[in-house]
């Protein structure tokens, strides 16, 4: 059985999560996670010039509308991920998370989490790498006001 080449699967995630979000250049997006920097210039070799990453200066925040994560951490260090990202995301949101999928008891807390900050899972792709989850907010703010 032949190997598939590690590029490949790695542009098979990037294009599932670009695909799931369907991430335009005129989106300003953010990335995170374990190949947070990896993904950002992937995707700017891609021509997406308006992606940043939680540690980018003056990151302004709730003005994102689109989140790529990659999370093959534990699940507790990938739900302080999403908390931290969700704070930079506009109410309309849409987030990819990249899960390894061999876990599925990761899959269903990073659903929960998910849930928990606002998000309705969408779909979810098997990719060589994992299982890429792309979920949507919307109105999320009035959510809040509500609550």
């Amino acid at each position: 059985m032949m190997q598939a080449h590690p590029n490949t699967d790695r542009e098979q995630v990037i294009d599932t999560m670009i695909t799931l979000t369907r991430l335009s250049n005129l989106h300003r997006a953010i990335v995170a996670g374990d190949d947070s920097m990896e993904l950002c210039l992937a995707l700017r070799q891609r021509g997406f010039v308006r992606v940043a990453t939680p540690a980018t200066p003056r990151l302004a925040r709730g003005q994102r509308t689109i989140a790529l994560v990659t999370a093959r951490q534990s699940p507790s260090a990938t739900e302080a991920v999403l908390m931290q990202v969700s704070q930079f995301l506009a109410a309309n949101a849409t987030i990819t998370v990249l899960i390894d999928s061999r876990d599925g008891n990761t899959s269903l807390k990073i659903r929960r989490k998910l849930e928990q900050i606002g998000f309705r899972i969408e779909a979810g792709v098997r990719c060589h790498e994992g299982l890429v989850l792309s979920a949507y907010r919307q109105a999320f703010a009035q959510m809040e006001n509500v609550a």
